[in-house]
């Protein structure tokens, strides 16, 4: 089934376009990226993703087989190759994915000497978004010219931070970097959310950190906060999102959660 057969949950509403971001690697991008958007799914939502991370968790993480892929998301940026003929269908039927591989990580040389760089990858979406009710882009652990493309193109970031030491650490840069992309290339960008990740109910710290998050950005953090949980560090490796690898979980039943809140802010 192509992406164009299904009907978007309201007909006529721009799409949302929200990128995953974090500069620090290791926060759950990928994971709430795959999983975030399966919870959107089972809510009849059209969901596609865009893997602008080299690694290719997200594409990985639904199961695409990278090594048997004829073109990804690097061809779209550097060689004009069009998205529709990109998109990948996954188990979930209402979320599509434009799967990355390693050659994705030449495009960060190679865009420098792009013409208007920052602005290509808001000119593919444009093509495609909205056929979707929501577009999510898993960005890499950087704050190179992918992730300025990924600031350019999306409506507001999303931001996993973990509960652990550190945590704000690196979030003054990315911020710093938003202000910057805001005042010169798309004024609209602004804070969707901010999710905590690998929550640990036992530890005093974990609570420690939501606590000092909620301070720093107050009601742009949701209420719903992602568990530390083996079930969701298995699934991946399963190519299968929670929902489906552990439907009753707390991480399956956390994820179902956070995107029952995604919808009520819009």
């Amino acid at each position: 089934m192509g992406f164009k057969d299904i009907k978007r949950a309201f007909p006529g509403r721009p799409a949302k376009v929200i990128a995953i971001i974090n500069q620090k690697g290791g926060v759950g991008k990928s994971t709430t990226a795959v999983n975030l958007s399966a919870a959107l799914g089972e809510n009849k939502k059209k969901v596609l993703i865009v893997d602008l991370d080299p690694q290719g968790n997200t594409s990985s993480g639904y199961g695409i087989e990278k090594e048997e892929l004829e073109n990804d998301i690097y061809d779209a940026l550097m060689n004009n190759f069009p998205i529709e003929d990109i998109i990948c269908p996954t188990i979930e039927q209402n979320v599509f994915v434009v799967p990355a591989t390693i050659q994705l990580a030449g495009a960060e040389i190679e865009l420098v000497s792009a013409m208007a760089r920052e602005s290509i990858l808001k000119a593919i979406l444009s093509k495609v978004k909205d056929e979707f009710d929501y577009v999510f882009i898993d960005c890499p652990p950087s704050l190179g010219l992918l992730t300025i493309n990924a600031l350019v193109a999306a409506n507001s970031l999303l931001i996993p931070i973990q509960c652990e030491f550190y945590a704000l650490e690196g979030v003054t840069k990315l911020l710093e970097s938003m202000k910057m992309v805001k005042g010169r290339l798309n004024p609209e960008l602004d804070v969707f959310g901010v999710v905590m990740t690998m929550f640990d109910a036992r530890t005093t710290l974990s609570k420690q950190v939501v606590d000092e998050v909620r301070s720093y950005f107050g009601n742009k953090v949701f209420k719903t906060v992602i568990p530390r949980s083996v079930k969701l560090s298995e699934a991946p490796s399963h190519g299968l999102p929670i929902t489906m690898y552990a439907r009753v979980s707390k991480g399956s039943l956390a994820y179902m959660k956070l995107a029952k809140e995604v919808v009520r802010r819009g």
